[in-house]
């Protein structure tokens, strides 16, 4: 019997397949990212005080989970409207990142909105893969805004950050790593605009696992914790922290109901605690994580006195972090982290 698994809400598009889809989506992303490693890092387990396995999707084309919702979305939409004129969207970095190099391989022109002091090198990734890159407004909120503008008056598509197609695409890192390491304990996942925790969670009742997952946010973009506890959506009106993928002011819906019902409890980190995460996955593991990648390192520090002797699954989501940022934030204190590892 095939078991599907459905998020409820008030939208057609709410989210909505089962195991055999999800297959069929693994098979696409296959055909341009190999499955990426899950692996158990002796250092970090010494760390947590916990066996600690890590699924390092800093290790797809574009170095971040998102490149498998990107390419099972416009997988579908070059099928169904083959004669498109092209796609916009707004991004942070790494959604932007996945529709300029999905929509490259279809041949479809991409139009990506950011706001304005974007990452520099996520900004030049998106052009090297293809994407026309415009900066617009001081946050996502305002960059999303235009490009919904953009999109109706040049009739180009839409792609909206959150959409059944993405979790689905992105629940298939959720897949390899549950078929690898089914008896984990917990999951560690950070929430940007929702799609990563909503594919973790989706992934975890389709294959029948019993692990827990905790989402992570910034605690100076806490609006899908302030909604998780409120029980509604509520959005906040700035958005600071230098973790740029968690940077979201206003929660989608239908994410936050999949998330109130799948996930045990949202932790919120500081720049300081993602600063140190980073620090330990460079010296503990010698992998580059961005802000967003290293925060649910963060959140299991946070939480190191629950999770003794647990199996401990830390999604390592992106590696796009700009030089200038990695160097201030590893600094002279990656030698001191080292040394407090081992203490």
């Amino acid at each position: 019997m095939t078991r599907e698994v459905v998020a409820t809400s008030k939208r057609e598009d709410r989210v909505v397949f089962d195991l055999a889809e999800l297959e069929q989506a693994h098979t696409i992303v296959g055909r341009a990212v190999p499955p990426t490693p899950a692996h158990a890092w002796p250092l970090l387990a010494q760390r947590l005080g916990a066996h600690v396995v890590v699924k390092h999707e800093n290790h797809t084309p574009i170095g971040a989970f998102k490149v498998r919702g990107g390419l099972v979305y416009l997988d579908r939409l070059k099928r169904e409207a083959p004669h498109m004129p092209g796609i916009v969207s707004a991004t942070r970095g790494n959604h932007g990142q996945s529709l300029a190099f999905a929509a490259g391989r279809h041949g479809v022109p991409a139009v990506i909105y950011v706001p304005k002091g974007n990452s520099v090198e996520k900004n030049r990734a998106m052009r090297a893969f293809g994407a026309e890159l415009v900066e617009h407004g001081d946050d996502f909120q305002a960059a999303a805004e235009e490009a919904q503008r953009r999109a109706q008056f040049a009739g180009l598509h839409m792609v909206p950050s959150f959409h059944p197609d993405l979790v689905l695409g992105v629940a298939t890192y959720a897949l390899e790593l549950l078929r690898a390491a089914p008896d984990l304990d917990v999951l560690y996942v950070p929430i940007g605009q929702g799609s990563g925790i909503s594919g973790c969670i989706m992934a975890r009742d389709l294959l029948g696992c019993k692990t827990e997952i905790v989402g992570v946010q910034s605690t100076e973009a806490p609006s899908y914790a302030l909604s998780f506890a409120a029980g509604t959506v509520v959005t906040t009106e700035t958005s600071t922290t230098l973790a740029d993928g968690m940077a979201t002011r206003v929660p989608v819906p239908e994410a936050l109901a999949l998330i109130r019902k799948g996930a045990a409890r949202i932790v919120q980190v500081t720049d300081d605690e993602v600063a140190a995460a980073v620090r330990a996955y460079w010296t503990d593991t010698h992998n580059l994580a961005e802000g967003a990648g290293a925060a649910p390192l963060a959140a299991a520090l946070q939480e190191k006195a629950r999770l003794a002797g647990k199996r401990v699954g830390l999604v390592l989501s992106g590696g796009n972090i700009d030089f200038d940022l990695f160097r201030t934030w590893i600094g002279t204190e990656a030698a001191n982290t080292a040394k407090q590892a081992v203490a």
